[in-house]
């Protein structure tokens, strides 16, 4: 059997790496300034402050504080003057595109729209984890390689730890999730749980909100400072521990989003295979060929990696070593020319 990946071109991975440093530092650059609208001045005990008048991505007015009539400020309002910001963007919508011309990988156009409104209103800035096929295929500019003959599902996944750690915002700030999702109006109607948004022109076409099973069961968790109601799973934590920060490719341009570490990923795809219920059997055959395509790269290419996540996952406890070995043995069978067992060179369990 051949490698389920190649190499991409160099010229492709040094457009990806080039890209991926100018949007993450853009990100960080981030102001109100980037919003369409004007400053205004107000006039407050004899003293006049500058605030930034605009409405946020869903149509919402809004009046931000910017500071003092000092130089500081008056700064920040020639830069936006200048145009230096929308110049910015647009030489990073230039690159995307070359970049895709040179062989990286891209999302569809309507997943593109519905991650890059989420990155938006700062879903992924307050911890928001992209995870399922969308962060798989995201992996390919990461490092360097296209999938080969991996599926493609339609749904979107997302990830966050909930109640479980602190959201790095500052007080009085909340993000709306749910008036990011209606603002796109593309007909996503969330189901009764509102863990789900769902078109009915589209039946395939899901976002979900997930977080890790804690004690209260899957019982769904919601988070008023999002405004999102997440569904519990089990094993979701793997996705949640320490993620990793890149680049997104869509065709009106880069969106920094958040990843599962990729050898988390393969990991999880295999104790997740046995969970399963027999309906869903199309969904495991997916599990294992993403497993499978991460785990002959990483140990081709970082085989130490992949043993410490695999190690990781086998100390959980028992649960945790019974679903691996379901899960890899099934791999195994499936992808038996590539000889996963002897290659890995662990237990499963």
């Amino acid at each position: 059997m051949p490698s389920l990946y190649t190499e991409m071109s160099a010229a492709a991975q040094a457009a990806f790496a080039g890209l991926d440093t100018a949007a993450r530092q853009r990100e960080v650059d981030r102001c109100v300034a980037d919003l369409p609208g004007g400053f205004t001045r107000k006039l407050v005990n004899g003293r006049t402050y500058w605030y930034y008048q605009a409405k946020s991505p869903d149509g919402a007015p809004l009046q931000t504080y910017v500071g003092p009539d000092d130089a500081t400020t008056r700064a920040l309002i020639a830069a936006h003057k200048s145009g230096v910001h929308a110049q910015a963007d647009q030489n990073m919508l230039r690159a995307a595109r070359a970049a895709v011309e040179l062989g990286c990988a891209q999302v569809p156009l309507k997943h593109g729209r519905v991650i890059s409104r989420l990155g938006d209103h700062g879903f992924f800035r307050a911890g928001g984890i992209l995870v399922g096929t969308h962060a798989f295929m995201a992996y390919q500019n990461l490092l360097g390689v296209a999938w080969q003959g991996s599926a493609m599902t339609l749904d979107l996944d997302f990830d966050h730890a909930g109640r479980n750690v602190s959201i790095a915002l500052r007080p009085g700030i909340k993000i709306d999730t749910r008036k990011a999702i209606e603002s796109l109006e593309m007909g996503f109607m969330p189901i009764q749980s509102q863990t789900t948004y769902k078109k009915a022109d589209e039946p395939d076409f899901d976002i979900d909100f997930l977080t890790a099973m804690g004690r209260t069961g899957d019982a769904p968790v919601h988070v008023a400072s999002l405004n999102v109601t997440l569904q519990p799973l089990r094993f979701m934590e793997l996705s949640l521990e320490d993620p990793l920060t890149t680049t997104l490719l869509w065709r009106n341009g880069p969106v920094v989003v958040n990843l599962p570490r990729p050898q988390r990923y393969a990991v999880h795809k295999l104790l997740v295979y046995g969970e399963r219920p027999q309906n869903m059997r199309t969904k495991a055959v997916k599990d294992l060929a993403q497993a499978a395509a991460l785990m002959d790269y990483l140990l081709d290419m970082d085989l130490a990696l992949i043993q410490e996540a695999w190690q990781d996952a086998l100390s959980r406890g028992k649960g945790w070593q019974s679903r691996m070995e379901e899960g890899f043995s099934a791999l195994c069978r499936q992808y038996e020319a590539l000889n996963f067992r002897q290659r890995l060179a662990v237990g499963a369990a």
